[in-house]
């Protein structure tokens, strides 16, 4: 036994110090990947345990001005992080078909490098996210799959940091941060009030945008498997499966937010005697009364109301609605 752990340790040790990329060794949590798996760790374990329990009998906190302000930050964080990446690599010549990591010391190489660093922090602050939910008690927002998402990265990221700081699969943090540009822009929004809730009618295509990342890095990742290519076999197929992983868990996510709730409030309109169909019902075609119109006195009592298009209230009619109003 006693042989079988000290094999283990040289192996460890081998790993760290002679197949890393040794500019990167002395930098920040670099040097070894405990520090990393601590905090994911505590951040899995406060997420869904201890920060709900210290919660449970306090008052939600109202974070409007603190939300808004860290959602710019993350927004400017990830605006600047996205051109480094075009800047070190992407848009300087970087093959997408084919990137080799450049383990040199040129200017380019070391910039790419000290942006990945840069990515692998900002995994770190998108804590914040899920500290801000259970500060306002929205808990149910700190699904499974937020955890997961949120908790595996910082280690994936900094192994790839640790072995591999540039090259093919930066792609994934390439598209990952303009995902994110797009995201804590919307959640900056979406924090300034209610009256600013019209400008985020796109929410929806959101989580469509961020299956189509996980689909373009599975893409980009696996055309390894049908091509020569100087870059590490072992982290195409680690990025390659985030990939597949984040997509089944986002498609489960939008299936059950959308798809399922969509089918089951139209059952249920069914299921109530109605077309389902809720139809803006304007000022103009409503009957007027001493110049006033009568909308909410015929309407309300002969249709069930429902929200139409996000600016107008309608209503859904029901088998008879067309007779009564006739």
């Amino acid at each position: 036994m006693t042989a079988i752990v000290t094999e283990l340790l040289h192996g460890y040790r081998d790993l760290m110090d002679n197949k890393s990329d040794p500019r990167v060794n002395h930098w920040m949590m670099m040097s070894s990947p405990l520090p990393t798996i601590a905090i994911c760790l505590f951040y899995a374990y406060f997420s869904k345990v201890l920060g709900p329990r210290l919660m449970e009998n306090k008052k939600p906190f109202r974070l409007r001005g603190i939300l808004i302000t860290y959602n710019l930050i993350q927004t400017l964080f990830s605006t600047w992080i996205f051109y480094e990446y075009l800047m070190s690599g992407w848009a300087k010549g970087y093959s997408f078909r084919c990137q080799p990591v450049d383990y040199s010391n040129n200017a380019m190489a070391l910039r790419m490098a000290n942006t990945c660093w840069w990515y692998y922090i900002s995994k770190f602050t998108e804590f914040f996210d899920t500290l801000f939910f259970i500060l306002r008690k929205k808990n149910q927002h700190v699904s499974t799959l937020h955890v997961i998402h949120h908790g595996i990265m910082p280690f994936s990221v900094w192994m790839g940091m640790k072995f591999a700081p540039g090259g093919h699969s930066t792609f994934f943090a390439l598209l990952n941060t303009f995902v994110h540009i797009i995201m804590y822009f919307y959640y900056m929004v979406a924090a300034m009030g209610p009256e600013y809730q019209k400008y985020i009618w796109w929410k929806k295509y959101l989580t469509s945008l961020q299956m189509v990342q996980f689909v373009l890095i599975m893409s980009h990742q696996f055309q390894l498997l049908f091509t020569e290519c100087d870059y590490p076999r072992g982290f195409m197929i680690w990025i390659g499966l985030h990939g597949v992983l984040f997509l089944g868990l986002f498609s489960d996510f939008y299936k059950a937010k959308y798809v399922d709730r969509s089918k089951k409030l139209k059952e249920k309109s069914l299921q109530n005697g109605s077309s389902g169909l809720c139809m803006p019902i304007l000022e103009d075609s409503v009957p007027r009364q001493n110049g006033v119109s009568s909308y909410a006195t015929i309407y309300n009592k002969e249709y069930n109301s429902c929200y139409s298009n996000g600016t107008n209230n309608g209503y859904v009619a029901n088998n008879n609605t067309e007779k009564k109003i006739a």
